[in-house]
């Protein structure tokens, strides 16, 4: 009998709790799901940033091998390797 009285306040107020916990849950789920489409980009960016180092990486090792630096000095700078005659050793 007592707790027919309390019926009436009690019920809305778990329909409410049921209500607030279902609200949670989407919202839950938005979230996460808004979450792994932030980290599939940031995965994306991480793998075109990865493909850049590896590509800048062996643009350097091209840039710095003996040939090449060769080259530039022997058409840009007109610099040859001295004459066997040309060359002087200087003991100390």
């Amino acid at each position: 009998m007592k707790y027919r009285k309390l019926l009436p306040f009690v019920l809305p107020l778990l329909w409410f709790a049921v209500l607030g916990s279902a609200v949670q849950v989407i919202y839950a789920r938005h979230k996460a799901r808004e979450m792994f489409v932030h980290l599939e980009r940031l995965n994306a960016e991480r793998d075109s940033l990865e493909m850049d180092w590896g590509r800048l990486q062996l643009e350097q090792s091209y840039w710095s091998s003996h040939a090449f630096v060769e080259r530039v000095a022997n058409a840009k700078l007109k610099m040859n390797l001295p004459q066997a005659r040309d060359v002087r050793i200087v003991r100390p």
